[in-house]
C-alpha cells in the first residue's frame, strides 16, 4: 500500500500542468491584478468601481469592497488588514470585509505588495510618488518613493530587500525597506526590455523578470544585478511569480499562455511548459496551499450561461457594477498592456470574468 502511494504521488507530481478549475462572473468595468489572501483563503478581483471577492478554494462569490476602483490587493497576514491601490487607498478588514477607513495617496496607484520584514504595504505608481509606504497595522503613510521610473511590479526576501520592476527603464530597482531608500539598480537593457513580471527565489538569491520586447525571461543575481541567463516566454507578459515549494518561475501573457520556468539549480533554468490559458489572462497569483496559478480575464459571451462547458462554476454577479473610465490608449497587438493605462480587456459594457485555475 505505501510502495503505491508513493508510486501515485510520484506520478502526480510529474504530470503536466492543465487548466484544473474556471469559474466566471457577469458584469462590467476593467480588471487588472488578481490577488489570493491564502491565510484567509479568498482571491480579490478589482473590477470597476469595486473588488470583488471569492472564496479561493470553491470560486463562490464571497462578498466586496466598495467605492475602490482600483488596480490591484495586498493583505497584511499578520493585522488582517487588507488595501487596494486605489485613490485614496481602502483599507479595511480581511476578515469582514469592512471598511476601515480611506487613506489619501499622491501618484497613480497601480501594483502594491506586503512587505514581511516592516509590516509595509508598497503602493506602485507610474508617476510620483512611484511609491507610498502604508503601515499595515493602522493605516499610516510611512513615507515615500521616487524610483525614476516606472513601476510594474516588486517582490520582497523578507530580508529587508525589496525589488521593484521599472518598465519604461529596462531595470530593476533595489530598495532598503528599513531606510526606504534606493540601494542599487540593475540594468537588463542588453537582454530584455519592458519587465511587466517579477518572480523571485528569496532562498538562493535568483530574480526572474519578465519582459515584453522581447518577449524574454531575463534570470539575474538579485545581490549583484549579474545577469544569469535568458529564456524565451509567451507575448504580452503582465505578471509573474515564483513558488518556492515546486522550484518553478511563472509568467502569465496576454496572448492566452502562462510560462513555466524549473529552476534546476541556481545556474540550471529550463521553460518547463507552456500552458495555453485564455486571451487577455496576463495577470496571475499564487495558491499556495494548492501549488496552483490564478489568472482573470474578461470576455464577451458568446454563448447563455447555460451552454457553458461542464465542470465549470457559473457565479452570479455580486452587484451591478459601473463601467470604468475607458483605458488611455489601446491594448497593445501582443495582448499586453497600454504603459500607464489600465489593464484587462473590455472597459464598456458587460463582459463575462473568467477565473483560470492551473496546476497538477
Amino acid at each position: 500500500m505505501l510502495a503505491f502511494c508513493g508510486f501515485v504521488q510520484t506520478t502526480s507530481a510529474a504530470s503536466p500542468y492543465r487548466i484544473v478549475n474556471t469559474a466566471k462572473a457577469m458584469g462590467a468595468g476593467g480588471i487588472d491584478y488578481v490577488y489570493a489572501d491564502n491565510d484567509n483563503r479568498r482571491l480579490y478581483v478589482p473590477r470597476g468601481s469595486q473588488v470583488l471577492v471569492f472564496d479561493e478554494d470553491m470560486l463562490n462569490p464571497a462578498g466586496s469592497i466598495t467605492n475602490a476602483r482600483a488596480h490591484g490587493v495586498a493583505v497584511d497576514p499578520k493585522s488582517n488588514h487588507g488595501f487596494c491601490s486605489s485613490s485614496p487607498v481602502t483599507m479595511w478588514d480581511a476578515r469582514t470585509l469592512e471598511t476601515i477607513k480611506t487613506i489619501p495617496v499622491g501618484g497613480r496607484p497601480d501594483g502594491i505588495l506586503f512587505e514581511p520584514l516592516t509590516e509595509r504595504i508598497y503602493v506602485l505608481s507610474h508617476s510620483a510618488p512611484n511609491v507610498t509606504v502604508i503601515d499595515g497595522k493602522d493605516g499610516s503613510v510611512a513615507g515615500t518613493i521616487d524610483l525614476g521610473g516606472a513601476p510594474e511590479q516588486a517582490q520582497s526576501d523578507g530580508q529587508g530587500h525589496m525589488y521593484i520592476d521599472l518598465e519604461d527603464k529596462d531595470q530593476i530597482a533595489v530598495v532598503d525597506v528599513n531606510t526606504l531608500k534606493v540601494t542599487a539598480t540593475y540594468d537588463i537593457s542588453s537582454k530584455g526590455g519592458g519587465p511587466g513580471g517579477l518572480g523571485l527565489d528569496a532562498k538562493n538569491h535568483i530574480l526572474f523578470a519578465m519582459c515584453h520586447e522581447p518577449a524574454t525571461c531575463v534570470i539575474l543575481n538579485a545581490d549583484d544585478g549579474k545577469i544569469i541567463t535568458t529564456l524565451p516566454i509567451g507575448n504580452g507578459t503582465d505578471g509573474g511569480g515564483f513558488n518556492p515549494a515546486t522550484m518553478e518561475a511563472f509568467s502569465s501573457q496576454g496572448d492566452g499562455t502562462l510560462t513555466i520556468i524549473k529552476e534546476n539549480s541556481p545556474t540550471d533554468f529550463a521553460v518547463e511548459q507552456t500552458v495555453t490559458t485564455k486571451s487577455r489572462a496576463k495577470t496571475c497569483t499564487l495558491d499556495t496551499k494548492n501549488n496552483q496559478i490564478i489568472l482573470i480575464t474578461t470576455e464577451r459571451p458568446a454563448t447563455p450561461p447555460s451552454a457553458t462547458a461542464t465542470n465549470t462554476t457559473m457565479v452570479a454577479s455580486l452587484t451591478r457594477l459601473e463601467p470604468a473610465t475607458p483605458a488611455n490608449g489601446t491594448n497593445r497587438p501582443d495582448g499586453g498592456r497600454p504603459r500607464g493605462g489600465r489593464g484587462g480587456g473590455y472597459n464598456n459594457g458587460p463582459a463575462m470574468l473568467d477565473i483560470i485555475v492551473v496546476g497538477r
